[in-house]
């Protein structure tokens, strides 16, 4: 640590490989970020995307924090589940804060932590959309992190809004897990160690997972 590196913050690598007294605590720091990009409104610059896929490449590593299992299976399976408990929990948590501050958080000011242009813009997106939007929002960076909280400032039917937290909490979580860890085996085959490509690995999933956003704003500004 004594090389530390405030850019570090932004490489999930690091928190993935996080020891404290030689001692790996890589699993519990990803559920905690998985919880704060959803449950706590200033995690909208939180790494979650490439975090999870990244995390599927190091589920071996990261199951063995807690326990031993030798089936390769279970261990990416076991580390989807966890992280898709972790998202459920924060866009819970979110959905409660944003039904009982809302008036609160539309009235405050900008700073640092917080942007209230991203809330609005998670208010439009969640009223195009609907129920839809708790799902789609899970892929995309900011939305992801106001949705819940819009959800709860809007009153959405607390069934309805746990029906689409549950799903779509599994299947962001299982999605990218899995893809990290089946694509990390199969680029070995031919050679090619993901490990050994991190940095360009999260520049692509950020570019992705952001190109819908910036496609958004830019139809804003033309219209």
């Amino acid at each position: 640590m004594n090389n530390f590196d405030w850019t570090q913050l932004l490489n999930p690598e690091f928190y993935i490989t996080f020891s404290i007294g030689g001692v790996q605590i890589g699993l519990y720091i990803v559920l905690f970020i998985i919880f704060a990009e959803t449950g706590l409104f200033a995690g909208f610059f939180l790494p979650g995307d490439s975090l999870l896929f990244l995390s599927g490449i190091y589920s071996g590593d990261l199951i063995a924090n807690v326990m031993v299992i030798e089936n390769d299976f279970i261990n990416v399976t076991l580390l989807a589940l966890l992280i898709a408990l972790a998202g459920i929990v924060g866009n819970t948590v979110g959905y409660w804060f944003g039904s009982k501050s809302g008036y609160y958080l539309f009235k405050k000011e900008d700073s640092f932590w917080f942007k209230k242009k991203y809330l609005l813009q998670s208010k439009d997106f969640f009223e195009k959309y609907g129920g839809k939007a708790i799902i789609y929002a899970r892929f995309l960076p900011i939305f992801r992190t106001f949705a819940p909280i819009v959800a709860g400032i809007v009153s959405m039917d607390k069934k309805k809004f746990m029906f689409y937290n549950t799903l779509s909490s599994f299947v962001w979580s299982f999605t990218l897990v899995f893809s990290g860890h089946y694509l990390y085996g199969v680029f070995l085959k031919f050679g090619i160690d993901l490990k050994e490509h991190i940095e360009m690995i999260v520049i692509a999933i950020v570019l992705i997972s952001t190109f819908p956003v910036i496609m958004k704003l830019a139809k804003k500004r033309v219209q």
